[in-house]
This record gives C-alpha cells, structure tokens and sequence, in this order.
C-alpha cells in the first residue's frame, strides 16, 4: 500500500473513533479533556523513554500503563483517546502511519475494555478503599482485563497490518505475530502492575481536588464535581 493509501486509512480510523466517542459521550468535561490531554502525553513520553525495541516494529513499553491509567480514573473512552492519540502520535512522529493506523485502534480498545470492567463490572468508584485487599483486586481486574484482551488483539491486527498494509508474505507475518504475541504478554503484565500502583497512589489527591467525573451505581457518569 502507498504512503498516501495510509495516510488516507489514518484518517478514516481517527474520524471514525472520535466520531463514534463522540455519540457515546455526548460531551466532555474541562476536567476530562484536559486529563485526557495529560494522559496522553504521558502516554507519548512512557513509549519514547521507556522502550525496548525488538524486531519489525514490536517493542517493550510503558506507554499503555497510561492508558488503563485514564480509564481506570475516567471512562473507557477517555482512556482509550488518551492512548490513541497519543501513542499513535508517536508512530507518526516516527515516519510510520501504517502502525499509526493498528495503534490507534488497539489503544482505543484498551481503554474501552478497561472502563467497562472498572466502572460497569468491578465498579471500582463505589469500593471500599478501606477493604484493601479486595479493593486492590478489583482494580487489578480493571486494569488487566484491556492489556491483557491487547495480548490477543495486538499480533491479530499486526498480522492483517502486514499482510494487507506492508505487502509481507503470510509466513512471515504469522511469525511475527508470534513475536509481538510473547512482547505483547510481558508488556501487558508489567504496564497492569504500573497502572494499578499509579491509581492507588493518585486517585485520592484528584478526587479530593474535584478532577474526576462523577460514576453512578450503574456505571454511568455524572458531571464532574466543581472543586
């Protein structure tokens, strides 16, 4: 395919998320933009400082940490923005729109499997920090359950990616499918630990500072609370 063809598909896939997130939230808060923002960057920065290429475009990194990290603090949505954009800009930034594309939709699911657990399944706004133990799994479930859906769903696209984008020959796309297969565990397992201590260490100070979007009983949202 044409750098222009990707470029083309890029563009398409970002229209078709922001569009899709934009009829399932209707509206976004100050509070959730400008975290959302945040997280992102720290998504971008997580991937450029803390990454352990391997061959072909798999790598080890932290960049999705920051991912279930906004999700686990907003809503899947809002986590799954902050991932694609900003570690889709990463593979722009980089020359690759072709993983650009693969990146921002993988990204997107992230999130969006992370919120549904958190906030619909283990509803973690309404736990008992003070029952620790199961606190802490909840939160772990919350945030496992979209990196670890990514250990399946990463090589899947990677594969169709290189087949139908980079032109490989399917022996060599599946062996590599493989490859981000095994990186792909290994980084989900690490970037759960990282989001898990990152909400416990700094969901109380936003919550008492008003930052975060109010969750009702049944996982919906209430605007967030003024500060």
């Amino acid at each position: 395919m044409s750098s222009t063809a990707m470029w083309l598909l890029l563009a398409v896939v970002v229209v078709v998320i922001l569009f899709a997130s934009v009829l399932y939230k209707r509206t976004f808060t100050p509070h959730e933009l400008a975290l959302t923002g945040v997280m992102a960057a720290l998504s971008f920065a997580a991937y450029l400082f803390f990454r352990v290429p391997f061959y072909d475009g798999s790598s080890f990194h932290l960049g999705n940490t920051f991912t279930a990290l906004a999700a686990l603090l907003m809503d899947g949505v809002s986590g799954g923005l902050a991932g694609a954009i900003g570690l889709a800009l990463a593979d722009i930034l980089a020359g690759d729109p072709g993983y650009a594309i693969t990146t921002f939709v993988l990204k997107f699911i992230i999130g969006v499997v992370c919120g549904l657990t958190a906030h619909r399944l283990c509803r973690i706004d309404t736990a008992d920090p003070a029952r620790r133990l199961p606190y802490v799994l909840r939160v772990t479930v919350s945030a496992g359950s979209g990196l670890l859906v990514n250990v399946i769903t990463d090589p899947l696209l990677g594969y169709f990616r290189n087949v139908y984008i980079f032109g490989q020959d399917y022996s060599v796309a599946q062996a590599l499918a493989g490859v981000a297969g095994g990186v792909t565990l290994v980084n989900s397992l690490v970037s759960t630990a990282c989001a898990v201590l990152l909400y416990l260490a700094v969901r109380p100070a936003l919550d008492r500072a008003g930052l975060l979007p109010r969750h009702t009983p049944k996982g919906g949202l209430h605007q967030a609370k003024k500060a």
